[in-house]
């Protein structure tokens, strides 16, 4: 019952395409937009093309309304798998936001402004959209096919080129304001630009640009659906608990390991490992804001002085489910004449993004000496005389509210200059051009993390008391509390690129059917990527803080290509492309040495239309592509990185005490990263079918088939691999002591490895058209969509066995959905417009989750069908004059929550997958925009 009103929505748009579709047919009005668009250094047209390409215009953009470029790439129904801003809570990411096609991977989705290369976040070719300004974006042309052949490395899903604003003459005035229903979210925009000159009549034009944007935080508490790590749920007729809550809890648990004892018999006994809350045993149940935790062997009440009888700690009411932040972007554009047949450019953009996050307070682990008050007080009295004559280490693991949310903040500067000159020499096209960009961040701590010697002095002086429920200091110990709070850089990085290419065009010969033409180039691109930890990061002035480690790498890429238009016959065209690639070993400044290898490789593209008659169009590729590796995961060293996303169960029990390096219980267990020197490149092979159907002026349709395969692909086993087959995957453990712990505990290692091969199928395609309706005004229609057909890939750590993400959480703990689909329905008469748009992802099956049976109160695994996900927006538009017009819309108009999952990863959020629902809810947007 409840998929009735989706079943009415999506039936009511299908009724609405086909009475379009019958009046279109009678409509001769103005024929759809051409427009030169991406993927070849010969100028082509959209709809003309052989490549599968989707534009989106300036209109278009204000229409989506969205305040940000992230936002609106990520609209796109091709696009799917892409970083989204919200898993900068809890993570270093920096606020990074991607594009990914095809759900094949940011890696592999190649981001270009004005046709060049940015630089990428981090060692690799992940490019930040936050550092693209919107308020200077003319169009975004999409290419959903392979293009290695043409532009190299990173272009194996396809291409999105952000077209800037060249030659406007005047200025113009835009704010924007958004505004969540419930608390926090609420978003502020302004930008200004102004371009004078007409490179035509004056001999120079230039444009510029500055746009400021601020979103304010919010707090899961501020949704329901997102504020309990402690989840209630019925599925299957049957009621369940899911519990993500922490061991790291206020007041503190106690986890008290023994040391082995060889008895008369010479074999070994054992005194297994007891974790405990001392407020629990003193007061019969756990604190506020704790639930006795699911994992527990021990049932309350119990006098058992071994196993789990922790209290859990719901953190996420105090989390950041959307991060705070504030941009400011400024873009410029610059043409001159040079002579009648040359010109020479410049463009300059400059972004900073200020991104502030908040998690959970800190969860630490405290050293507990059994000479100590808090020994004698909380755990002695809960041990029995066997166990206190033996103890091994005790600790408090403490939830320490008292000190205030983690709170990052990350500062990231993109900037990027290209420079070049383009024109004709007799009857060739030739162009040339230099670039420097770097994409540079500076993470910081701003409150929760504190200093070791301040945090140590506390717990030894008695004035913080672990044991204890926090929120009941007094002024003086809040001083102190506040003194101890770390305020301090962490680390720097950036990543600079440096390039120049140049390259030409022209007619070699003729044909019967037409001119034979022939595009080449060559290009140098220099990646220097290199992070510095700060002096307290790395000195140890923060309490149990593993430093970031330091990079100085560099590595160079050198290519050149050729690509042939060949017109066969009349209406039938060929392109034909191919270019060579020489990416040189990775030099290591730090260590003074290289890593890896020089690698080579040939790439081709062969494309080509056939014009059937003026309202059918065929169209058809087959290429090659290949990828670098990063070069982290070529060179990076064993290094921390973060902890398990879930809690394990140890992987090597052993005699079972739970004594180091197990740790008591499911518990998180360190996880590091590393690359991996053998690491081969990537290699793909692509192929596209596609037909553009225009039966009549105002309506068209067209259908793209595609596919990439891929060998080689850089992957990792995941944790959850891993501690399910910890025999199978036993070289991906080791041992590791964190500053604050007492002991070495087992750790997960993630490793770069190459696995087989990734096979991904699926159909783009599109409805457009335009209807007068005497009275009304011109309804314009668009639907589009992606089917995936098939998404598989070979499992991490195997050679042959093949598992997918296709409508479910898959190994990689990501979704790949079957159906994505966008339709707008515009309704323009004149001063006023209205326009609909639905926006639709299928559904998928979730994780097998650990949960609590509440009936039987044992432990249960359930798998949840995660429904559909429709929502619906509404945009009007008011033109008061040419100059002036105002847009009144509302994102999410049926207030749509995010529906249930259970997955256990890709950020600290829990109860729904902020990756493939918006916890924003119904927006209202105001926007007014004035040409001067």
């Amino acid at each position: 019952m409840a998929n009735k009103p989706h079943i009415r929505a999506i039936s009511a748009a299908a009724a609405i395409l086909v009475v379009s579709m019958a009046a279109h047919a009678q409509e001769q009005t103005q024929q759809l937009e051409r427009i030169e668009i991406t993927g070849s250094s010969i100028k082509r047209f959209a709809n003309e093309g052989s490549l599968p390409v989707q534009i989106i215009t300036a209109e278009e953009i204000k229409a989506t309304g969205t305040t940000n470029v992230a936002d609106l790439v990520q609209r796109i129904p091709a696009m799917q798998g892409f970083t989204i801003g919200d898993i900068s809570i809890g993570s270093n990411s920096g606020g990074i936001v991607t594009a990914s096609l095809h759900g094949i991977g940011e890696s592999y989705t190649l981001v270009l402004v004005n046709g060049r290369r940015l630089a990428p976040t981090g060692s690799g070719s992940r490019i930040n959209l936050n550092s693209i300004p919107m308020s200077a974006i003319e169009r975004i042309e999409v290419l959903t096919d392979g293009a290695s052949a043409l532009y190299g490395s990173d272009a194996i899903a396809g291409v999105v080129n952000f077209v800037l604003k060249r030659n406007q003459k005047g200025g113009n005035i835009s704010v924007d304001y958004s505004n969540p229903v419930g608390n926090g979210a609420t978003a502020k925009t302004a930008s200004i630009s102004y371009g004078f000159g007409d490179l035509s009549g004056d001999g120079f034009s230039l444009v510029t640009s500055y746009r400021h944007d601020e979103q304010d935080a919010m707090k899961s508490g501020d949704r329901a659906f997102a504020s309990t790590a402690w989840i209630p749920f019925s599925a299957n007729g049957r009621n369940y608990v899911y519990d993500r809550t922490s061991a790291s809890a206020d007041p503190a648990n106690a986890a008290v390991t023994f040391k082995r004892l060889p008895t008369e018999a010479d074999t070994v006994a054992v005194l297994k490992g007891y974790q405990f809350n001392p407020y629990r045993q003193a007061n019969g149940t756990c604190a506020p804001n704790n639930y006795y935790n699911l994992t527990n062997t021990i049932p309350a009440g119990s006098t058992s002085k071994e196993g789990t009888a922790n209290c859990g700690y719901d953190f996420v009411g105090t989390i950041d489910v959307y991060p705070e932040t504030k941009r400011d972007s400024f873009f410029a554009s610059g043409e001159a004449k040079v002579g009648e047949n040359f010109k020479v450019f410049s463009d300059l953009i400059y972004t900073r993004t200020d991104v502030i996050a908040r998690i959970a307070a800190n969860p630490v682990p405290i050293a507990i000496s059994t000479t100590s008050p808090l020994f004698t007080k909380y755990v002695q009295p809960y041990l029995t005389a066997n166990q206190i004559a033996h103890i091994d280490t005790v600790t408090a693991n403490y939830r320490a509210n008292d000190f205030g949310t983690r709170d990052s903040q990350t500062l990231t500067d993109g900037k990027h200059i290209a420079i070049g000159t383009e024109g004709s020499i007799g009857d060739w096209d030739v162009n040339a051009s230099a670039t420097w960009s770097q994409n540079s961040l500076n993470e910081k701590y701003i409150g929760g993390y504190f200093k070791k010697a301040e945090f140590n002095s506390l717990i030894s002086s008695g004035v913080i008391d672990p044991f204890v429920p926090t929120g009941n200091v007094d002024a003086a110990t809040q001083a102190k509390i506040d003194d101890s709070i770390y305020h301090g850089s962490i680390r720097k990085a950036s990543t600079t690129m440096k390039a120049v290419n140049g390259g030409a065009s022209g007619t070699i010969f003729n044909l019967p059917a037409g001119e034979v033409k022939l595009g080449a180039g060559v290009d140098f691109r220099n990646y220097h990527y290199k992070q510095t930890p700060s002096d307290d990061a790395v000195n140890g002035v923060i309490y149990n803080f593993a430093a970031n480690p330091a990079y100085d790498l560099e590595r160079d890429n050198y290519g050149a290509f050729a690509e042939l238009v060949i017109p066969v016959v009349k209406d039938l065209e060929v392109n034909a492309a191919l270019r060579y690639d020489t990416i040189t070993k990775i030099k290591d400044a730090l260590n003074a040495r290289n890593f890896g290898s020089d690698e080579s490789a040939t790439t081709y593209k062969v494309s080509a239309r056939y014009k059937v008659n003026n309202a059918l169009l065929f169209r058809g590729s087959y290429g090659t592509g290949f990828k670098a590796p990063d070069m982290l995961d070529i060179a990076q060293p064993l290094v921390t990185n973060g902890v398990t996303a879930s809690q394990y169960d140890c992987p090597f029990p052993g005699d079972g005490s739970g004594s180091a390096p197990c740790k008591g219980g499911k518990s998180q267990y360190t996880q590091l990263s590393g690359g991996n020197e053998n690491l081969k490149p990537e290699k793909s092979k692509q192929a596209t079918f596609g037909v553009r159907f225009d039966p009549t002026r105002n309506f068209g349709v067209s259908v793209d088939y595609w596919q990439v395969k891929l060998r080689d692909a850089v992957s990792a086993v995941s944790a959850d691999q891993a501690f399910k087959d910890p025999t199978k995957y036993a070289s991906l453990f080791t041992t590791y002591q964190l500053p604050a712990e007492t002991n070495p505990y087992y750790a997960f290692m993630a490793l770069s490895t190459n696995i087989g091969q990734s096979v991904y199928k699926g159909l783009d395609w599109q409805l457009e058209g335009r209807l007068n309706i005497d009275g009304l005004g011109k309804l314009t229609t668009t639907i589009n969509g992606t089917y995936m057909i098939k998404s598989e890939y070979t499992m991490p750590g195997t050679d042959n066995v093949f598992t997918s993400s296709m409508g479910k959480y898959g190994v990689d703990a990501s979704v790949v959905f079957r159906n994505i689909a966008r339709a707008t329905f515009d309704l323009n008469s004149g001063k006023v417009s209205n326009l609909i748009r639905v926006n639709y992802r299928s559904g998928y099956t979730d994780i097998a989750a650990s949960v609590r049976d509440v009936a039987t109160n044992q432990p249960a695994t359930v798998q949840l069908q995660v429904p559909e996900y429709i929502t619906f927006d509404w945009q009007g538009t008011y033109r008061y004059s040419k100059a002036l017009d105002f847009r009144l819309g509302i994102n999410n108009v049926t207030n749509e929550a995010p529906p249930l999952t259970l997955r256990n990863s890709s950020g600290h959020q829990v109860g729904y997958d902020p990756r493939y629902a918006s916890p924003l809810g119904r927006t209202v947007y105001l926007s007014g925009s004035y040409n001067f």
